[in-house]
């Protein structure tokens, strides 16, 4: 997926892009450049959907043939009692697809159920 049909020049599309790649907002984007707020925001929206997009296709990629999952806990050596407790420790979720790549991500909640 590409943007397409948009009339704003490439240096002001490189511009934009620049300013939500930092996260600036839109509006102070468009103040910087001198274009209308609904501009830069139709603009940003636009980046979102394509970003939106190959995340999908990343997905699925991901979710096809074989893969393993696993829970981790990273962090120094503790002292006191062993069990489940994980008291300063950081809960990392880690997916492996087979002869492909490694996907993690930091687990911000370990209690809460989904």
């Amino acid at each position: 997926m590409k943007i397409t049909h948009c009339k704003l020049k490439k240096s002001l599309q490189k511009k934009l892009l620049e300013f939500f790649v930092a996260e600036v907002t839109a509006r102070t984007a468009a103040d910087l450049l001198g274009i209308q707020p609904n501009t830069a925001a139709l603009f940003y929206h636009k980046i979102r959907l394509v970003i939106e997009h190959h995340l999908a296709l990343e997905a699925h990629e991901i979710f096809e043939g074989k893969i393993e999952v696993d829970e981790s806990y990273f962090g120094g050596h503790r002292k006191g009692k062993r069990g489940r407790g994980a008291a300063g420790k950081v809960a990392v979720f880690g997916l492996l697809k087979r002869q492909g790549k490694v996907f993690t991500v930091v687990v911000e909640n370990t209690n809460q159920k989904r």
